[in-house]
């Protein structure tokens, strides 16, 4: 008989190929959410708010006395902390609410980290502007943001009591209420991609970005040489901290800050990781991350021994022409360029559209803005709507050169500003 689980959001979900694997997967997912071919790959779509945990047990409740989920499991920012409540409530192998919430909650993982004595960073809880200030008198340049924040929403430098108030006021304008500030980390951000089995944790994938002053990352690319030097320290770190944090099982997404003074944490996930990372690390790496998402928790597939060697460099880069209106899309790509183009009038109900599909493809560009469509400003990862280009090479380096030709053979013809 084949396994059954019950896998909560996503965009795209991450389950094709389930029934070939020998999965019965019920999804869990808001109505207008999810991308039709999806239903293909799934037993049966159920529907509850993602972040409601009281919803999401309603609907899967009868459905486990019937015939019991082996896992219940997530890959969005958004259910983390309701799918937590799911499994403690079903009482299954899996990511709990108590590890979700430290991974969601800044100040909780800070705290979890310095009695951990790992990665000291300085920071406080800020409850009025005068905390603010007073961290900024004490530890100088600092990042006031919410703590409980995403996609690079929010975040705000300062370095003085004016900039420390504007800062509080902004976030207060914006209705954050939970606030931290820490101490400003100078250096390139890394990521570290990994997978945990049974409390073991592999990490598989490192990365880098290359991003803009709001600190919104428009390409990811892999293997990062920039972590290069600091591989064992940033290894020996994710493990430490998926322990310190009791995550026994899954995949996780960790971001480091590379300081003079070492690699120092700034945020991790218990999920796969965003802007198409799993597929630069499957490129790079050649383990399967979305595939391991179904396989190695129900023993499927067993978790590898030990790291793996990169086999090549990957990129993606999105596209981020100037705002505004599109007059028309001009191309100047080589015949072996796969292009795809989303269809006009429509939103893509994925964020990364055709990434599936592409799978294959060396060099490959989406177009996803056509001709009277908008072209925001670029304030959060979730403006990176104009589309994108996905870059294989013999190297990060390789893969970056190819990503930058391909985006200078993209035109956006923009209407001139009235």
């Amino acid at each position: 008989m084949n396994k059954r689980i019950a896998v909560i959001g996503g965009r795209p979900a991450p389950i094709h190929g389930a029934k070939a694997l020998g999965i019965d997967v019920v999804l869990v997912h808001q109505p207008g959410d999810y991308e039709d071919d999806i239903l293909s790959h799934c037993e049966q779509v159920v529907h509850a708010p993602l972040d409601d945990a009281a919803a999401i047990i309603k609907v899967l409740e009868p459905l486990h006395r019937e015939r019991p989920f082996a896992r219940i499991i997530t890959t969005t920012e958004v259910a983390g902390e309701s799918t937590g409540k799911v499994v403690d409530h079903f009482q299954l192998t899996g990511v709990s609410y108590k590890t979700a919430h430290l991974l969601k909650d800044k100040v909780a993982m800070r705290k979890l980290l310095a009695e951990h004595d790992l990665s000291p960073v300085a920071y406080r809880h800020v409850t009025c502007a005068q905390d603010a200030i007073d961290f900024v008198a004490e530890h100088g340049r600092s990042v006031l943001k919410p703590a409980e924040g995403v996609a690079s929403l929010h975040i705000h430098p300062c370095f003085d009591a004016d900039t420390a108030t504007q800062a509080w006021q902004a976030l207060k304008h914006a209705e954050v209420r939970h606030i931290i500030i820490e101490e400003y980390l100078d250096g390139p951000v890394v990521s570290v991609d990994s997978f945990s089995f049974a409390g073991r944790h592999l990490p598989i994938g490192y990365s880098q970005y290359r991003m803009n002053d709001k600190y919104v990352e428009w390409e990811v690319s892999t293997p990062s040489t920039d972590a290069a030097k600091w591989l064992p320290e940033l290894m020996d770190m994710t493990c430490r901290l998926l322990d310190a944090v009791e995550l026994v099982e899954g995949p996780s997404h960790s971001e480091f800050v590379l300081t003079d003074k070492g690699p120092r944490v700034l945020e991790s996930h218990a999920r796969l990781a965003g802007s198409g990372a799993p597929e630069l690390v499957r490129r790079a790496f050649g383990l399967d991350l979305n595939r391991m998402f179904l396989t190695v928790p129900l023993g499927i597939d067993e978790l590898p021994l030990q790291s793996p060697q990169p086999k090549a460099g990957a990129a993606i880069q999105f596209f981020v022409p100037t705002p505004g209106t599109v007059r028309k899309v001009e191309l100047d790509l080589k015949p072996d360029v796969d292009v795809r183009h989303t269809r006009p009038g429509e939103t893509p109900r994925v964020f990364l559209p055709f990434l599936f599909e592409l799978g294959e493809a060396q060099q490959a560009v989406v177009i996803q803005k056509h001709e009277g469509d908008t072209i925001p400003a670029l304030d959060t990862v979730a403006d990176c709507v104009s589309g994108y280009v996905l870059a294989t090479g013999s190297s990060r380096e390789d893969a970056v050169r190819i990503g930058d030709e391909l985006v200078q053979a993209v035109h956006f013809i923009m209407e001139p500003k009235a």
